[in-house]
């Protein structure tokens, strides 16, 4: 996996996240902690959502963690102006094991 694929999948679950957050007029994190500790939907129509967001925010979680934590590698051996020159030019940096 690249830096580019996981902040694609970043931001694809952001535009998850936006759109339930315009539907139900909840910030995620405050959902989030809600629905952790039991809160269920109202209307049954709106489980598949919840779930939905639920992962979305769980993905979105693990993927920026990933993220941090392979930067932070990377930057140990290479400058940040050699990575943005490298994304700049869509190519692949990979993710340190």
């Amino acid at each position: 996996m690249t830096l580019f694929e996981i902040l694609q999948d970043i931001h694809a679950m952001e535009e998850d996240i936006l759109m339930y957050e315009r539907k139900y007029g909840i910030l995620t994190e405050i959902f989030y902690e809600s629905y952790m500790q039991g809160d269920e939907p109202p209307d049954d129509a709106w489980v598949m959502d919840w779930t939905g967001w639920a992962a979305s925010y769980e993905i979105w979680l693990q993927r920026r963690k990933m993220y941090t934590d392979s930067f932070n590698k990377l930057r140990a051996t290479t400058s940040l102006t050699t990575m943005i020159e490298k994304a700049a030019n869509r190519e692949p940096i990979l993710v340190p094991a």
